[in-house]
């Protein structure tokens, strides 16, 4: 730690927490989760634990005059066996709604993931410092970003002025449920990521719930979403579904309804708009699984490649075309009796002309520009006066729940 300041420490608190469900208490200090404890506990998939262990979305929000701010936090960083490392994860500082900076966390633990075996070894590591310093020493509000795609760990918060929470701004909070392009899959930062960057162009506080590899139709993850103050409700469902193999086209549309009946016990008037899956030319018309291709892993390329058979869709095997179809269908005979559903092709977002112009670099996942094009067009399109998350929409979310969108359904649990 430097000492050219006089450093004051501030416990970390929930009110000090956007975008998280859930704190647990560790050994180290705090660790945010994106699901709450009930949900982990109905599913021992280790990628789901680690997806809803990384942070997208979750981010300090601080009100103070300091000019310099140190973080101690304990990453998990994700190694491929066979490929280079991966580079650090990002922080983002925002200072009074704009970037103000940069930075990343050396150390921390390591899980190195075999690809080829499907096994994950982990190695603990040190504790490290992010530091943030030359901010202007007038009254701001400061958020820091965590990392959206490595498990981060919160140990000690030290800056050389108070701190207290950011107090309600009166946005609306916005709470999206989508797969790894959710997630934030290959985006530069964590507010690159499309969702970040829609709730930004809309002045909307956002909770991502998108979870790498696992939007999957749980049950537990559509009580998080209905047990979670919000005013506006967005799932992207599709590919997780396709390039798992999961369900068959039997099972799918009853599953959709399923998961959003449990939403609209408690939400019965919500905006939810449901969206389908981007253009994809990997599973358009082919069914999954999809499975990594490590031809060049070892020069830092990964890509995916289909491993189903176009004709498996007679035995109903789904592709996203037949995926999109089916939403399209649901949503209309659901808004029948449910006005405040909506429904938007994901190809309105990414469809074929992009991915000329803007390919998937892995074949899966966009990059930071295209997350860009993604996020301008969902603000455009959603929040427009017009849309379904217009500000005239109705919503049954309390007012109250907006004075912090993190302490009202953070949850701290003793590890």
């Amino acid at each position: 730690m430097s000492t050219e300041h006089h450093w004051i420490t501030t416990p970390l608190t929930a009110d000090l927490l956007r975008g998280a469900l859930e704190l647990e208490r560790t050994a180290h200090g705090l660790l945010p989760h994106r699901l709450p404890a009930r949900a982990r506990a109905q599913c021992a998939d280790p990628q789901l634990a680690m997806a809803e262990s990384q942070p997208s979305g979750v981010r300090l929000a601080l009100r103070t005059r300091a000019t310099a701010i140190e973080l101690d936090t304990l990453p998990t960083k994700r190694r491929y066996a066979g490929a280079p490392p991966r580079p650090d994860g990002v922080y983002d500082l925002i200072v009074d709604g704009r970037p103000a900076g940069r930075g990343s966390v050396t150390g921390g633990n390591t899980l190195t993931v075999d690809m080829a075996a499907g096994t994950a070894e982990h190695r603990p590591g040190p504790v490290g410092t992010l530091r943030f310093t030359g901010l202007p020493g007038t009254l701001k509000d400061v958020e820091i970003w965590l990392p959206h795609n490595e498990t981060t760990e919160l140990v000690a918060l030290r800056t050389d002025a108070p701190v207290e929470p950011v107090p309600d701004r009166g946005r609306r909070v916005w709470l999206h449920h989508g797969s790894s392009i959710s997630h934030g899959s290959d985006a530069a930062s964590p507010t690159a990521t499309w969702p970040a960057l829609a709730a930004s162009l809309a002045g909307v506080d956002l909770i991502n719930l998108g979870l790498s590899g696992s939007a999957l139709l749980d049950p537990f993850t559509a009580r998080a979403l209905r047990d979670t103050p919000a005013d506006l409700i967005s799932l992207k469902i599709g590919i997780n579904l396709v390039n798992t193999d999961l369900m068959r086209l039997r099972a799918f549309a009853p599953a959709v309804h399923g998961f959003l009946d449990l939403i609209r016990e408690k939400r019965p008037t919500t905006p939810l708009l449901v969206v389908s899956p981007l253009y994809c030319p990997l599973h358009e018309d082919t069914p999954g699984p999809t499975v990594p291709d490590l031809a060049g892993l070892g020069a830092g390329r990964l890509r995916f490649r289909s491993a189903g058979d176009p004709a498996e869709r007679a035995a109903g095997k789904l592709t996203l075309s037949v995926v999109r179809e089916e939403l399209a269908r649901i949503v209309r005979q659901r808004a029948a009796d449910d006005p405040h559903l909506h429904y938007l092709d994901g190809r309105d977002l990414y469809g074929e002309a992009d991915h000329a112009e803007l390919p998937l670099p892995d074949g899966l996942h966009p990059d930071t520009e295209t997350h860009r094009r993604i996020g301008e067009r969902f603000a455009a399109r959603a929040f427009a006066p017009a849309g379904p998350f217009g500000a005239a929409q109705p919503s049954d979310h309390c007012p109250t729940a907006r004075e912090n969108t993190c302490s009202s359904v953070v949850r701290t649990s003793e590890s």
